[in-house]
């Protein structure tokens, strides 16, 4: 038995191919959701065409706010332990396996609950490391306490599978991310955006992790950072549920929305946030996933972190902000706006690899 458990929208962007790869194969996996995040879920299983009726393990109000992590989490870690029976009707000890992805707390979640059931863990996007413990925070330390956890890391690179020398893991190296998959669909179905983008060259700029939007300080100086480089391009903005919330509770959300030079997008599907990036000329950026997706559209990068637990990009595309003014300035001032972009995915299904080592569960 497979049972893929996913908790935000980039896990189920990522996890989506392989999802459809199992489908594809008759093999009738089985989707968890743990409302980690709640906007656009369903709209994301459609635009994949996925079929697999996901099970909710939580059907409160997105986890938005630190105060609801913990409730949220034990609620989840709960159910999955009393409904054990229901929720892996065919699992034993050699023939369920728990597939999770990433980082985030949903990931430690189906990991805890793979061992507390008795199954193995597969941790899709596994062995990528900063190496610093609190950069980013809490996504590094999630990452080690499920490796350990973890039977089959499937891993993007030898670089990331290196990374899992020493822990008692079966490493596999999937010849690239997922993500290289979701990404070749989202480029083939351009879905229209729900705005009107600024005429001429902009910028996007996407924030969402722990570090950067729940203290008021990093927040404020990183709105700084982001009027620096609106100053020479228009920027759109596209707000998560939990950005939008600390603007609001920081008395910092008039602020960007009274500046012209700014465009305030609600979060939006995954395909049209593709064919946002795909029209914009340069991108400011949190994510890892944004990090990847973007070295592949070959688009100019600007991380707001201190440090990255992906090479993607780097040193190409892709400028490590670390915060620091002058690199921003630096950033804006050295861009080249090509009307057209070179888009260079990698070939193979990294989704293949994945399925071909879940044989044995199927």
């Amino acid at each position: 038995m497979i049972t893929v458990l996913l908790g935000t929208r980039a896990q189920l962007i990522k996890m989506a191919p392989v999802i459809l790869e199992l489908e594809n194969r008759g093999w009738h996996p089985q989707l968890i959701m743990t409302g980690q995040h709640k906007e656009t879920m369903g709209q994301l299983l459609s635009d994949f065409g996925i079929h697999t009726p996901p099970l909710s393990l939580y059907d409160g109000p997105e986890v938005t706010s630190i105060r609801r992590v913990i409730p949220w989490f034990l609620r989840c870690l709960w159910r999955l332990w009393k409904d054990s029976r229901r929720l892996f009707p065919k699992a034993g000890a050699s023939r369920g396996i728990v597939l999770v992805h990433g980082d985030t707390f949903s990931t430690l979640l189906g990991a805890l609950a793979a061992k507390m059931t008795g199954q193995k863990v597969g941790h899709v996007e596994s062995g990528l490391r900063s190496f610093r413990l609190f950069h980013p925070f809490p996504e590094e330390l999630t990452r080690l306490a499920v490796f350990r956890l973890t039977d089959f890391a499937f891993c993007p690179d030898d670089w990331s599978r290196s990374n899992l020398d020493g822990y008692r893991v079966n490493a596999i190296n999937t010849q690239g991310n997922t993500l290289i998959d979701a990404l070749r669909l989202a480029l083939k179905i351009a879905k229209p955006l729900p705005a009107v983008p600024p005429a001429g060259p902009f910028g996007v700029v996407s924030l969402h992790r722990f570090e950067n939007i729940f203290k008021r300080e990093r927040l404020v100086a990183i709105l700084e950072l982001i009027e620096e480089a609106a100053r020479r391009y228009p920027l759109v903005f596209v707000l998560h549920p939990a950005t939008r919330h600390n603007l609001e509770k920081f008395g910092l959300h008039e602020r960007i929305s009274a500046n012209p030079r700014f465009q305030l997008w609600p979060r939006m599907g995954y395909f049209e946030f593709v064919t946002l990036l795909t029209r914009s000329a340069f991108v400011i950026t949190d994510g890892g996933s944004n990090q990847e997706e973007l070295s592949y559209l070959d688009k100019p990068t600007l991380l707001m972190r201190e440090a990255t637990e992906r090479q993607e990009g780097l040193g190409r595309n892709a400028v490590l902000s670390g915060y620091d003014f002058d690199k921003v300035r630096a950033f804006v001032d050295g861009l080249k706006c090509p009307e057209k972009i070179a888009i260079s995915l990698p070939e193979g299904s990294p989704s293949a690899f994945v399925a071909d080592a879940l044989a044995a569960y199927s």
